[in-house]
């Protein structure tokens, strides 16, 4: 859900100015140029021969509008070069939001997409039913990417399907629980200790609900998909599920109910959740960078926004597990490579995403530099390396940390296992909209009839009933 509420945001935002056009931008062959000689290997285990000649077009180079991700990328092409001199990299910038929904499908429908492209992790369906991606498996090694026994392999498995390989990840994220840091001190309550369980999210919410001016302990969504999302991260936190191995709706139990039941306490009980309700992405943001709440469930790059959006302070946050702790809602993005590539631009592409997206202290993870470009260092997001990988990357963003990671303390030491979204995420979330909706705006709503109602429209969704 995260991803398409991003890309409707991010669209939004963005920069109307037109991208002026880069000398590194152009139209490539889109996957169907001959190697040439000089360094062709069919044999895919191998890596790029650096005498290789190949022309590699690629997505969402950033927009003239971000000048220092632009720096970055250019900077980057010229550090690449020097070790594949031959490989000339095509830049493709889009005006707005790279990623905008119906440009991505159309482009997919049309074949029209650079060699390489970016997707959403849970675009991967939609790739390959549009016949977009190559099979990249035998291509990506530990000799092409040196990196890839410290990367997460519940993150790399998302990429993958029937056993094959289509992308490697880029950024990932785990949702759980951010708090206002100040509003818990105001309320007497550990900001480096936030609530672990709806229990104490309940009680943690009473008390900061009670410096009134408006303040609201816990904010909710509830419509635009938003509800349904947030009802599932929820149950993922206390071990349940929204579809069932069987392909059923698997939400309608005591689980699914606590949930509910717990709002609903929250709601018309506690008064702790504001009388303004029927809200989506942005707004609860908009709240707790104005102090007016302290918690709701979020990613961690939530934070950049309201700093470099809406004039908040990054030491004014905090991030705790998801509350139940047993699994929480993970999502991303990464590169795919059109299908039909040529053995050498496939390998092209994978030293290029190994540079610029995989290499610990190269490319998106050379912290200083980005640092002293003005962009934020510090939230721990993406988070897909582990093992001695994450210590080197973790002391590396400590070390050019332009905002306090301690704050992240207990998210960090507190890993809880990440969980895919449901099948047909967005249709299934419109419907526990109604739930959401239904129970944070009607007192005298009937938690039963909600969820057994929203059971029979997932089941006709999924097509079992």
């Amino acid at each position: 859900m995260r991803t398409n509420v991003r890309r409707n945001v991010a669209a939004a935002l963005a920069c109307t100015l037109a991208v002026t056009a880069l000398a590194a931008c152009g139209t490539s062959s889109s996957g169907d140029d001959k190697p040439q000689a000089g360094g062709s290997s069919a044999d895919a285990t191998t890596p790029l021969d650096p005498k290789a000649k190949v022309t590699v077009s690629i997505d969402c180079m950033p927009p003239a509008a971000k000048a220092a991700e632009l720096k970055e990328w250019k900077e980057d092409v010229a550090e690449f070069n020097k070790t594949y001199p031959n490989v000339t990299i095509e830049g493709r910038s889009t005006p707005g939001q790279c990623l905008e929904p119906p440009r991505f499908t159309a482009m997919l429908k049309a074949k029209s997409q650079p060699d390489v492209f970016y997707a959403y992790f849970t675009d991967l369906q939609q790739v390959l039913d549009n016949d977009g991606a190559q099979d990249i498996s035998a291509y990506v090694t530990p000799a092409s990417v040196p990196a890839l026994g410290d990367i997460d392999k519940s993150v790399m498995d998302v990429l993958r399907r029937d056993g094959k390989l289509y992308g490697v990840p880029t950024s990932n994220y785990r949702m759980g629980l951010l708090v206002n840091r100040g509003l818990f001190q105001r309320a007497g309550l550990d900001p480096d200790s936030p609530p672990r369980s709806w229990e104490e999210v309940r009680a943690a919410a009473r008390k900061i609900a009670a410096l009134g001016n408006g303040v609201a302990g816990f904010g909710e969504y509830s419509v635009e998909n938003t509800g349904g999302w947030h009802y599932t991260a929820a149950m993922y936190g206390l071990g349940g599920d929204i579809v069932g191995a069987d392909g059923k709706a698997a939400f309608n139990n005591p689980t699914g109910r606590q949930i509910v039941d717990n709002l609903r306490a929250m709601r018309w009980e506690d008064d702790t959740m504001g009388k303004t309700q029927l809200l989506k992405w942005g707004d609860l943001q908009k709240q707790m960078a104005s102090d007016k709440l302290g918690m709701f469930l979020a990613a961690p790059d939530d934070i950049t926004y309201m700093v470099q959006q809406l004039g908040a302070k990054y030491d004014n946050f905090g991030m705790g597990p998801i509350p139940g702790g047993a699994a929480t809602l993970a999502g991303g993005n990464g590169y795919m490579i059109k299908k039909g590539s040529s053995p050498d631009k496939v390998k092209a592409a994978i030293a290029w995403l190994n540079f610029k997206t995989l290499t610990i202290g190269k490319g998106q993870f050379q912290y200083d530099r980005s640092k002293a470009d003005g962009l934020p260092v510090g939230l721990p997001q993406p988070a897909f390396f582990t093992g001695a990988g994450k210590i080197k990357d973790d002391e590396l963003k400590a070390a050019s940390a332009t905002m306090p990671v301690a704050n992240f303390k207990p998210f960090l030491d507190n890993p809880v296992p990440g969980k895919a979204e449901p099948p047909k995420a967005q249709e299934v979330y419109k419907v526990l909209d109604k739930v959401m909706s239904g129970v944070l705006t009607n007192k005298d709503a009937d938690p039963a009839q909600l969820l057994g109602d929203a059971e029979k429209a997932v089941n006709q969704v999924l097509g079992n009933q």
